[in-house]
């Protein structure tokens, strides 16, 4: 199953290149906006942090946006503009929940390790390696929040119960999710984040969503078969849609 979401995200996003470019520019833009623009008030915290907080702001509700896109190329249909609006209505208020938790996180822990740290006791060690766990628990499930967003619930307590639940269900595909994560970010790096950059990302993690739900659709169906899910049979018709690919038809499309 693993490698097919390899080869489905890949062609998903090579059949969406251009759209997932422009999408890769807007996350550029955002970085930058976050990156540089509050250190033109560095002189005035007040300033810097809200400059800061608005930046986030922004970037989660991008993304937010952005992985409903995803979610769709993943089901094999195009993003209209027309939606865009409805979907920002709709995915807005998770999106800063999930930026203000973020932000929450990282000022607990930035707050915690340095004081854990100085504890000379062995109290210290080990409330530094908890809290380093939780961190990358927390890391690993949160790879389903935006996914999940996009395809199962946009209520927060819930989203974050299923991203949690996902997590525990599947912990080495979701290793692999995460692995494969960063894989696509270094790769974007050599081009500057325009391919495949950071909306590739959302495709791969909405990919994942996507096919890892049909091991639950079929347990509703076939409890007893927890142990042993006939991926073969279950991917079907996304190997299908998907097809065989040639390096011709992928350039020129239109020769096949």
């Amino acid at each position: 199953m693993f490698g097919f979401l390899i080869i489905k995200a890949f062609f998903d996003m090579w059949d969406n290149l251009i759209r997932i470019v422009i999408l890769n520019l807007g996350f550029i833009l955002l970085m930058a906006i976050l990156v540089y623009f509050p250190y033109l008030f560095k002189n005035s915290p007040a300033l810097f942090f809200t400059c800061l907080g608005l930046g986030l702001v922004l970037l989660f509700v991008f993304t937010g946006v952005v992985s409903w896109m995803m979610s769709r190329i993943a089901d094999y249909t195009k993003p209209e503009i027309s939606e865009l609006i409805g979907v920002l209505k709709a995915t807005w208020p998770t999106s800063l929940l999930f930026a203000g938790l973020n932000l929450l996180l990282v000022f607990l822990l930035s707050v915690a390790f340095p004081v854990y740290g100085q504890i000379k006791s062995f109290v210290g060690p080990l409330a530094s390696s908890f809290l380093f766990w939780v961190l990358v628990f927390w890391a690993l499930a949160s790879q389903y929040y935006f996914p999940i967003q996009s395809r199962l619930d946009r209520k927060f307590f819930k989203m974050l119960k299923k991203m949690f639940l996902l997590f525990l269900d599947n912990p080495l595909f979701t290793l692999g999710l995460f692995l494969g994560s960063l894989l696509v970010f270094a790769l974007s790096a050599f081009t500057a984040f325009l391919l495949p950059g950071i909306a590739t990302i959302l495709l791969w993690q909405n990919d994942a969503l996507k096919l890892r739900l049909y091991k639950y659709d079929h347990l509703e169906k076939h409890p007893e078969e927890r142990r042993r899910i006939p991926w073969d049979a279950l991917l079907v018709e996304d190997r299908e849609r998907v097809g065989k690919r040639t390096l011709k038809g992928m350039i020129f499309p239109w020769k096949e």
